[in-house]
């Protein structure tokens, strides 16, 4: 039986402030989007035509007001959002070198993302998804990380299937040496794990090969890894034995920020449109790849993450200029 969600996303959401230029003076001048990496995934999907809900939560402020909208007008149930008056929505100012590349600063000390409970959450709702996805940031913080994980126990339970970002900022852990097992820790769980070339190296080792990494990971238990390596395409495998380096069209990056976030949300979306979403063929599972490497390539071509995300008959427009 087809559950109502595709994607439920649980965890981080916040303001990114990227960098816009500067004013007549001289100062840096930041333009606001919503952003976060979970909640920038689930929209993502939800963009595309996929049945999208995010849990998570904000400050009682103008800024949760704000990602709130942004969320609710591109049809991403937020039902499952939750408020408190404690901390404020968290912050995030990102400047970008003149590759598109990011460096953060992040108002998080905790913010109001870290401080949502297991009591916050709706069984019925995670009960009803075929994927949650969540990130490893939620792990930095108590209550947060036993509401992930209580998330989690819930949807396997109810037979979802669990995709897993381990998205690495270290000034957010504060020089927590237990940091790498924690990330670590959720690959038991995952069936679908998207990690970054240098996510990689930092979790097994800088001289692991991208095919050891994954094994590694699959070893754990998931189904599909997905190795993102920037400019170079994506590097995957399955747990059928099924793997390839996909490369990724040229573009103009303007802002990076989303970019795995997109890739991910366009994947989810792909893998959704079947029954058994882990059952595919090497040809297959690379036209979903070529797929969401399209959603991810739009994306940087534009400032900010949600902002910057694609409609489906624009994947489908670029893919075809681009003979994906």
């Amino acid at each position: 039986m087809a559950k109502k969600y595709d994607v439920t996303a649980l965890g981080e959401i916040l303001i990114d402030f990227t960098f816009a230029g500067k004013n007549a003076d001289g100062k840096n001048v930041y333009e606001e989007n919503p952003g976060g990496a979970p909640a920038n995934c689930v929209a993502a999907v939800s963009k595309l035509g996929g049945k999208g809900a995010f849990i998570g939560m904000t400050g009682r402020d103008s800024f949760g007001e704000d990602v709130r909208k942004v969320l609710q007008s591109i049809n991403v149930d937020t039902s499952g959002m939750r408020y408190t008056d404690k901390q404020h929505t968290t912050l995030a100012f990102v400047s970008l070198a003149p590759s598109g590349e990011r460096t953060f600063s992040f108002c998080r000390n905790p913010g109001a993302d870290t401080q949502l409970t297991a009591s916050d959450l709706d069984a019925s709702q995670l009960s009803d998804t075929t994927f949650l996805h969540v990130g490893s940031l939620s792990l930095t913080d108590e209550p947060s990380k036993t509401a992930e994980l209580a998330a989690i126990d819930t949807v396997k339970k109810a037979g979802g299937y669990i995709s897993y970002d381990p998205n690495w900022r270290a000034n957010l852990w504060h020089g927590r040496t237990d940091a790498i097992d924690l990330m670590k820790s959720i690959f038991r769980f995952a069936d679908m794990v998207k990690v970054s070339e240098e996510e990689l190296a930092l979790l097994y080792g800088k001289d692991i090969s991208y095919a050891d990494g994954a094994k590694e990971i699959l070893a754990n238990g998931a189904k599909l890894v997905l190795v993102t390596l920037g400019s170079k395409g994506v590097f995957y495998a399955s747990a059928d034995n099924i793997s390839g380096t996909l490369s990724v069209p040229d573009v103009k990056v303007v802002d990076t920020t989303g970019a795995g976030d997109s890739f991910t949300g366009g994947l989810l979306y792909r893998l959704t449109r079947r029954e058994k979403p882990f059952t595919f063929t090497k040809a297959e599972i690379e036209q979903d790849i070529a797929f969401a490497n399209a959603v991810a390539s739009l994306c940087v071509t534009k400032r900010g993450a949600i902002p910057a995300l694609p409609l489906l008959e624009d994947v489908k427009a670029f893919m075809q200029e681009h003979n994906m």
